[in-house]
């Protein structure tokens, strides 16, 4: 089903909720002009390819580059690349992946510098208009003549070869086409070289981990505020005085969010009244709460630095020439590397650990409301029944230590585990759409564990006997909770009640980039 949101204009102008929509069913519209500079760019291709020696039309492909060839071979030369490189293996790309390649693909071609037929790019927004998705293993791909595996596998499906998704359901990519109404490409001069060469699967799966990583912050954010509600602590650690102090936007704006959630909330506390009393001896309340409630500025702070810095790259990716060589019909060809995936590995590098901290913070937390020697307020494991007869959510914490751990060991560096291959021609490569599918893994721990965070925040604003005197935010956010799972207690099924909060917050609300 499409979208009933407003088309999507212009390639210059598509921002990162442009770029998820038309991912999750939007209309793409591109604009006249943009198809003139296609038109343009192949045909001084087609004038110039049988004067010069122009890598992958007339000449082999990575170290056979030094090998001729002839003019009656050059379309045979595409396929053969073409099917060579389809070898990719593990488990396929899911659907919106691979939409996002195709979409990424689309938009490198449209801005006229690829030297790409016309109905190669016509046949990629036909895809996304129908519904169509390659079949597209995750594993192959080096990120450094771009990712040469999972795109050859995409362009597979463009001339009808392979198989593929209709909506979901999969059959041969002939049969999906016939159905259509689709022809197979016929590959013409660098084509093949085309779809294959740039960053199309790094930055396709990156833009989809960055809206995602924002999700993830928002509700950081929200969860966090809820949990400040149940503890019915202080909140001077969210004033503009203190977080203003610190120079670092990402800080200033996680504590003013946290702020505008705490807004109407009426079980927090004024710390100038504690200020005022005449304690002796020992306080009755909590002078400082641990880390984890007190620093979610100074930990979530850093984290959306990141997720906006890693945005701003990854668009600019998107919106740059992946190609080699260039073909610009004002400047003549351009041999070079700008496939090279090294922006977009080192971002999502910087993102998967940033989100592992995340996690890590949803972790803790949740540890904090369980442990009722440490929030001294609560039950044990946020038991609702008989403690020692029934366990409250103590298997639940297991999961979440269990996913956080493995989050931790995915925090290793893809981005300098460059092997060299290829006779050694790729002799230092990216590893980019490994970074990207690394952090995509991230992605999904931390919000399995967010989710069992959400879970006991929610049964602790229970306990606290506190619903009915929450911010209207918190309101919201427990209601959610709520409409998806009831209080854990010995007779629930904890499991299907974190999928359905994890759907709750993930999939069924579907929350924008932002």
């Amino acid at each position: 089903m499409k979208s009933s949101a407003s088309p999507a204009t212009g390639i210059d102008a598509m921002d990162l909720n442009a770029f998820v929509g038309i991912v999750r069913g939007d209309r793409f519209v591109s604009d006249e002009p943009s198809w003139d500079r296609v038109r343009r760019s192949f045909a001084y291709l087609s004038e110039v390819a049988h004067k010069q020696v122009v890598y992958g039309i007339n000449t082999g492909f990575g170290p056979m580059a030094q090998h001729a060839v002839s003019a009656a071979d050059h379309q045979a030369l595409q396929y053969n690349l073409v099917r060579s490189h389809a070898s990719g293996t593990g488990t396929d790309l899911p659907e919106e992946a691979v939409k996002a390649m195709m979409l990424v693909r689309a938009i490198t071609f449209l801005h006229g510098r690829s030297g790409v037929s016309e109905p190669v790019v016509r046949q990629l927004i036909a895809f996304l208009d129908h519904g169509i998705c390659p079949r597209v293993p995750s594993l192959g791909g080096v990120g450094a003549s771009g990712d040469l595996t999972q795109q050859a596998h995409l362009c597979l499906g463009l001339i009808g070869e392979g198989r593929g998704t209709h909506h979901g359901r999969s059959d041969s990519m002939s049969s999906i086409l016939e159905r259509c109404g689709l022809k197979p490409v016929h590959l013409q001069l660098r084509d093949g070289l085309a779809m294959l060469n740039g960053t199309a699967a790094m930055t396709g799966i990156g833009l989809l981990n960055v809206q995602r990583a924002h999700t993830l912050i928002n509700h950081a954010i929200g969860l966090s505020a809820l949990i400040t509600e149940a503890l019915g602590t202080w909140t001077d650690h969210l004033g503009e005085p203190l977080n203003g102090a610190k120079r670092h936007k990402g800080q200033q704006e996680a504590a003013r969010r946290m702020r505008e959630a705490l807004a109407g909330a009426q079980s927090v506390r004024d710390r100038m009244e504690h200020l005022s009393s005449n304690g002796s001896g020992t306080f009755n309340h909590m002078v400082q709460e641990h880390y984890s409630i007190r620093c979610v500025p100074q930990v979530v702070g850093p984290i959306l630095d990141r997720v906006n810095q890693c945005e701003r790259t990854l668009l600019d990716e998107l919106h740059s020439i992946d190609d080699n060589p260039l073909i610009d019909p004002d400047n003549g060809i351009h041999h070079g590397g700008n496939f090279h995936g090294d922006q977009v590995s080192l971002e999502m590098d910087t993102l998967r650990l940033a989100l592992v901290k995340l996690c890590m913070l949803a972790e803790r937390q949740l540890n904090f409301l369980l442990n009722d020697k440490v929030n001294q307020r609560f039950t044990p494991f946020l038991n609702l029944e008989a403690p020692g007869l029934t366990l409250g959510m103590q298997g639940m914490q297991f999961t979440a230590t269990s996913t956080t751990a493995e989050c931790q060991a995915l925090s290793t560096s893809l981005y300098v585990h460059s092997i060299s291959n290829n006779n050694d021609n790729q002799d230092i490569v990216s590893m980019g759409t490994n970074a990207a599918l690394a952090t995509a893994r991230v992605i999904g721990h931390a919000q399995r564990v967010q989710s069992i965070l959400a879970i006991a925040a929610a049964q602790a604003v229970d306990i606290a006997v506190l619903p009915d005197r929450l911010s209207p935010a918190g309101k919201a956010m427990h209601s959610l909770i709520r409409s998806a799972a009831a209080p854990i207690r010995s007779t629930s099924d904890p499991a299907a009640a974190i999928d359905a909060v994890h759907d709750a917050l993930y999939v069924a609300t579907r929350p924008s980039a932002k």
